[in-house]
C-alpha cells in the first residue's frame, strides 16, 4: 500500500533547486520516490545538487536529473519543459521556487529596471511555466502545481516592497488558477516561508543581532532551516494534499500571527 506521502513514479521539476529552499523540496521530493529535475542557471551547481541526491538514493525508487535554465527567458523555459519531459516522459508536479530580489531600499528609490526585473522573474516567468506544464496534467486529470511565495505576500514592508508585491500577485495566480483547473483535477497551491537560513536572506541572518531582533517576538524565537519548509511541498504534491487547493500554507514560526 503506498503512503500518503509517497511520490514513486512522479516526476517533479524544480526550479531554483540548486540551493536553499529548492534543494530542500527537491531533496525530499526524491527520498519519496519522485525522479526530480534540478535547475537553475549555473550547470555545475545544479549538478552538484543531483550527484548528492543520487548517490544519498542508489539503487531506489528517487532519483534526481539536471536541465539548467535561465526562467526570465520563455524560449529557456520551453527548452526545460521539453527536455524534462523528454527524459523522464511527464511532469507530474511542478515547484516555481526561483525568484529575484535585486533592490534593497524604499520604492521611491527603486530604478525602473529592478522594478520591472521583480515583477518579470517572480510572476510573468512562473505564469508562462505553469501554462506550459497545465494541458498535459489537464489531459491526465492529475497534478500538482506549487508556487513558493513569502509571508512578505501578506504584509507591507518598507525595504522589499517591491518583492513583496510580487509575491502577493504569485498567491493571487495561485487562486485564479486553482478555480481554473481545480475542474481537470489540478491542484494549484502556494508556501509562504518566513526567515528561512538561505543565501538569499543572508543579511537578515547572518548578523546575530540583526537575527536576534527579527526573531524575538516570533513563537518560536528562531530561524527556519530549509528542510523545514520542505514537508509542506511534499505534502501539497502528494496524496497527502489531495483535497488542497488555492491555498497558501504559511511556514513562519508563527511570524505572521506574533
Amino acid at each position: 500500500m503506498r503512503g500518503l506521502f509517497d511520490l514513486t513514479g512522479k516526476t517533479a521539476l524544480i526550479t531554483g533547486s540548486s540551493k536553499g529552499i529548492g534543494k530542500a523540496i527537491a531533496t525530499e521530493m526524491a527520498r519519496q520516490g519522485a525522479q526530480v529535475v534540478i535547475s537553475s542557471r549555473k550547470e555545475d551547481a545544479c549538478q552538484a545538487v543531483a550527484d548528492e541526491i543520487n548517490a544519498e538514493l542508489e539503487g531506489q525508487a528517487g532519483g534526481a536529473i539536471v536541465i539548467a535554465a535561465h526562467i526570465g527567458h520563455k524560449e529557456e523555459l520551453q527548452r526545460l519543459v521539453d527536455e524534462t519531459r523528454a527524459a523522464l516522459g511527464k511532469i507530474d508536479i511542478l515547484v516555481c521556487n526561483a525568484a529575484v530580489n535585486p533592490y534593497y531600499g524604499p520604492m521611491k528609490d527603486m530604478p525602473d529596471s529592478a522594478f520591472e526585473k521583480i515583477l518579470s522573474i517572480n510572476i510573468q516567468s512562473n505564469h508562462w511555466l505553469m501554462h506550459m506544464v497545465l494541458p498535459e496534467m489537464v489531459e491526465r486529470r492529475d497534478g500538482s502545481i506549487i508556487i513558493v511565495s513569502s509571508i512578505g505576500g501578506l504584509r507591507g514592508n518598507e525595504v522589499i516592497g517591491a518583492y513583496c508585491i510580487s509575491k502577493a500577485a504569485d498567491l493571487q495566480m495561485v487562486r485564479n488558477l486553482s478555480c481554473e483547473y481545480g475542474p481537470h483535477n489540478v491542484r494549484v497551491n502556494a508556501i509562504s516561508p518566513g526567515l528561512v537560513r538561505t543565501d538569499f536572506a543572508r543579511a537578515l541572518w547572518e548578523n546575530p543581532e540583526i537575527l536576534d531582533k527579527r526573531t524575538q517576538f516570533d513563537p518560536l524565537r528562531r530561524i527556519a532551516e530549509p528542510r523545514e519548509i520542505a514537508g509542506a511541498a511534499v505534502y501539497l504534491a502528494s496524496d497527502a494534499g489531495s483535497f488542497t487547493t488555492g491555498q497558501n500554507i504559511v511556514v513562519d514560526g508563527g511570524a505572521t500571527i506574533s
